[in-house]
């Protein structure tokens, strides 16, 4: 595998369990990997790891270059693997030009960049103006890491970021976003009518996930989505009872996995399963195309042992249909660039440790129900309208809807100097112009900006898909090509 040096320590990367939020290990292998290569470093209070080395002969004069990537991973697996993310390395193998791993993500989102910042700095044999590395901490559930970093610690007035996903593409912009959290607080109510009824598990699995920025626009299956929509179908003639319902994880992945309990009279067993079979029809209808894998099943299982108030659930349901998924608008500048998009990322059902007073003094509950979404736009005020629609139709239900502190998009800026650089060397060594692009996925340029506002900057990646799901795949071939266009890119600069 080419490059060797990127390979290796990306391979590396990969034994050092690194999810969101856990990044205490990754930091210090980074700080570790520095002092073994005498390289200046530092970590910060965030743990993002700062490392800096100088320039090469000849390059003692040129002004210096950040090279960007953030530590952290997103911890998805198959619902059918063992793997402890907090403990156990990712498995890789190889599958034709695509690096993989088993079962799980593969990290490459952003270990690779990682692995090529290193690689170049570590390279004897390559010659640049002096460089800092600057690797980040939270990038995907948080963005912390950028927001933490001070003002003063980075040197040099050029930047850029190694954390996109597509070949021969340079970013010169991104969306920014915001959360939107609500939470349902309930009591458990006893189930009606026990004797005659059944309980039946509904469940949605083998969807294609993906990333809510990326692949927000690709048409792709909602799993959260489809079982809500079902339950919405058969609600008023069935006198259903919900016992569960759960589906998704992160924020920023589409949900690949979703399951709800229902009871029902066993009078409705044969229509369920009529109504059942046809909605599995239709939704072939709607996604097949795309959702080639996607497997809906519908089983008989052990009865619950209490239910979610039906008043509540009712609302619950209703609320979550209301609630907007996917693309909302495209850009007007950019052709091809989503403008704005939400994603309706998670449903839990989990426990509070003591009853909480709601504002009118009654107990809220020992109970509740979590959705998570998120929000995206390049337009500032549209992501705010997106997330108090959101909020609107999540309030039908619930009794307490947040919202994060959001991040800032980066606004591009064609005229950069840099680009011009980057775009030069990427013809010099293809004899063909990169396409250059805005991103509708996150990045942390934009909060750069805020701290370091002289910051020039763009965005470079080997091709990638399904990052942030098990499909996670990377191109061996396309990694080999960008590493040489960095390197390229450096010896430019």
């Amino acid at each position: 595998m080419k490059p060797q040096a990127v390979f290796d320590i990306f391979s590396q990367i990969c034994q050092v369990p690194r999810p969101s939020k856990y990044e205490e290990k990754i930091s210090k292998w980074l700080c570790d990997f520095a002092a073994a290569h005498g390289i200046e470093h530092l970590a910060d209070e965030a743990m993002n790891v700062i490392m800096r080395v100088p320039a090469t002969p000849g390059y003692e004069n040129h002004e210096g270059v950040i090279l960007q990537a953030h530590m952290d991973m997103v911890a998805e697996k198959d619902g059918d693997v063992q793997h402890d993310f907090l403990a156990d390395p990712i498995e890789t193998y190889v599958d034709g030009d695509f690096l993989k791993a088993k079962g799980t993500t593969l990290g490459a989102d952003d270990g690779i960049g990682i692995a090529m910042a290193l690689a170049a700095i570590t390279d004897k044999n390559l010659p640049h103006p002096a460089i800092e590395c600057l690797f980040t901490v939270d990038e995907e559930t948080g963005l912390t890491g950028a927001m933490k970093l001070k003002d003063g610690v980075l040197k040099h007035k050029r930047l850029i970021n190694i954390d996109s996903e597509d070949d021969g593409q340079i970013f010169i912009g991104c969306a920014g976003g915001i959360d939107t959290l609500a939470k349902m607080h309930y009591e458990k109510s006893p189930i009606s009518n026990i004797q005659s009824s059944i309980a039946i598990r509904l469940s949605v699995n083998g969807l294609l996930g993906g990333h809510s920025g990326d692949d927000i626009n690709k048409g792709r299956a909602n799993a959260n989505q489809l079982i809500v929509w079902f339950l919405a179908r058969i609600w008023p003639q069935t006198e259903c009872q919900l016992a569960r319902i759960e589906g998704g994880n992160l924020r920023n992945a589409i949900a690949r996995e979703a399951e709800a309990v229902i009871v029902i009279p066993m009078a409705f067993k044969e229509q369920i399963r009529i109504e059942w079979n046809h909605y599995v029809a239709q939704m072939e209808g709607v996604f097949g195309e795309v959702e080639k894998d996607m497997r809906l099943d519908l089983e008989t299982t052990d009865m619950p042992e209490t239910i979610i108030p039906t008043d509540k659930a009712y609302r619950l349901i209703m609320a979550l249909c209301e609630c907007p998924h996917g693309m909302i608008a495209m850009s007007k500048e950019m052709p091809g660039l989503v403008e704005t998009s939400t994603n309706l990322a998670s449903i839990k059902m989990k426990q509070e440790s003591t009853s909480l007073p709601s504002r009118e003094g009654a107990g809220l509950g020992s109970y509740f129900i979590e959705v998570n979404t998120s929000q995206r736009s390049s337009i500032e005020a549209s992501k705010h309208h997106l997330k108090w629609a959101v909020e609107q139709a999540l309030s039908m239900a619930c009794d307490e809807v947040t919202h994060g502190d959001g991040y800032p998009g980066w606004a591009p800026n064609p005229n950069s100097p840099l680009l011009e650089v980057v775009k030069q060397a990427y013809i010099d060594l293809y004899k063909d112009e990169p396409q250059v692009l805005a991103i509708h996925a996150g990045l942390e340029c934009g909060l750069f900006l805020e701290k370091y506002p002289y910051l020039d900057m763009v965005s470079i990646g080997p091709q990638m898909y399904g990052v942030h799901s098990p499909q996670e795949r990377l191109s061996i071939s396309s990694t080999e090509r960008c590493y040489a266009w960095l390197c390229e890119t450096l010896k430019s600069l």
